[in-house]
């Protein structure tokens, strides 16, 4: 089973929406769901870990993929592609977890986030992020922190805090 240790202490990520932008800039954890690249603020993430046996939770939302016991802690799992409504696909041998320090109802929480691949850590520079598009009332983008141009590529920086919506939130303080 593939297992990356991130050697970092995890702390609070500053560069959330609504904070200057400056603060956006940094080491990110980028990962695929399909063609497209996102991030992940380093400092937010705890391991990266192979897939392994998910424990079906019942009465939960679809793309929250159920619990694994990961060294005597059992920690909830989503599946990004799920929650972000992109088609499911099969998992193959690029397919991990990346646990996460989430902030659940004021305290710190640990959580996996299914993805289709890990990419690589890359620090990003405040003039290579722009604020992400206004696309209207319906479309969520406040789980974005911002677009990133970085290696050729536009990268979605996300929000990990704010990905699960408070319906969630009292859903998992059970967990």
């Amino acid at each position: 089973m593939m297992r990356t240790q991130i050697e970092q202490p995890v702390t609070a990520f500053t560069g959330a929406v609504g904070k200057p932008e400056n603060t956006r800039g940094g080491k990110y954890l980028t990962f695929r769901l399909g063609e497209e690249y996102y991030g992940l603020a380093i400092l937010k993430v705890r391991e990266i870990i192979g897939l392994m046996d998910i424990t079906r939770m019942p009465r939960t939302p679809e793309y929250i993929r159920g619990v694994i016991n990961l060294r005597g802690k059992v920690i909830p799992v989503m599946g990004l592609r799920d929650r972000f409504g992109m088609q499911r696909i099969e998992d193959d041998e690029q397919t991990c977890i990346v646990v996460v320090d989430i902030l659940l109802s004021g305290r710190s929480v640990l959580m996996g986030i299914l993805v289709d691949g890990v990419s690589e850590v890359l620090d990003i520079q405040v003039d290579e992020i722009e604020d992400s598009p206004e696309f209207g009332a319906g479309v969520e983008t406040e789980v974005i922190l911002g677009i990133a141009k970085a290696r050729e590529r536009v990268i979605m920086l996300l929000d990990i805090d704010r990905v699960l919506s408070s319906e969630d939130h009292k859903l998992l303080e059970n967990v």
